[in-house]
């Protein structure tokens, strides 16, 4: 879907059955490059070699806690020496998706629970994009794209709780103002509201439940890593450069506004 070879920097990319995964893999399909950022940075070096040589792109692996910005600058500045080495195209796309869900009752959520929640799921964002966006507005060409949640639409309902709900629905204001900021500097962000996916995010989910979150859903299933990485390559792509400030839906209908 592009006409220039950019790089794209994934978060959270190294679960096998991850949208983080999934989207790189997405990306190295189109022949985008790859920059596979998590916090087991010889998991990201190992995964960012099998990409390269399924999909014979350039690709990157670092660390990342993308809730310390230490490690963000660390990460940035390491892709940036990737980059400027020539063994990297240019980055023209962050794909913020690195999180972590909370399925705790509020009232037994702790302030440790919270703001762990919160700093990764949306500080985690914030730093990201802070590292990596001055680049692209100074090449005049970039796509930055948040990884919001259903959850934070309709007040959770799927798994995650308070913490969860209301770190997804902090990156719906934060991709809004964001995209108003960056005008016309030639870089966009949207944000995209996955519903249930079939991932490992909820850890320690019973059958019965997931049996539940299915039958909640028109579509009677959740969606596969591979949809959702399909969306957020579109709105990577040249063909979405009229598309900032959005929130695109995928859910199957178990929220419709």
């Amino acid at each position: 879907m592009t006409t220039t070879i950019r790089t794209a920097v994934i978060t959270g990319a190294t679960s096998d059955k991850g949208i983080g995964r999934a989207t790189a893999e997405r990306y190295a399909e189109d022949g985008w490059g790859v920059v596979i950022l998590d916090l087991d940075g010889e998991k990201s070096e190992k995964v960012a070699a099998e990409i390269a040589a399924a999909y014979n792109v350039a690709a990157f692996g670092h660390a990342i806690d993308v809730s310390d910005e230490d490690s963000v600058l660390k990460a940035y500045a390491a892709t940036k020496s990737e980059v400027e080495a020539g063994n990297l195209p240019p980055v023209g796309a962050v794909a913020n998706i690195a999180g972590i869900t909370s399925p705790v009752p509020f009232l037994e959520t702790t302030v440790e629970l919270w703001n762990k929640v919160f700093a990764v799921n949306a500080t985690g964002t914030y730093l990201v994009t802070k590292a990596f966006l001055p680049d692209m507005i100074e090449q005049r060409w970039g796509r930055i794209i948040t990884m919001s949640s259903v959850s934070a639409q309709r007040g959770g309902g799927v798994f995650g709780k308070v913490p969860y709900s209301s770190a997804k629905a902090a990156l719906l204001g934060f991709t809004k103002s964001l995209a108003r900021e960056l005008e016309d500097t030639g870089v966009t962000i949207n944000a995209v509201t996955p519903g249930a996916v079939d991932t490992n995010i909820r850890v320690g989910s019973t059958d019965e439940q997931e049996k539940a979150i299915a039958q909640g859903i028109p579509l009677g299933r959740t969606a596969t890593t591979r949809e959702v990485a399909s969306v957020i390559t579109f709105l990577s792509s040249e063909d979405a450069a009229y598309l900032t400030g959005t929130t695109i839906d995928i859910n199957g209908g178990s929220h419709m506004h």
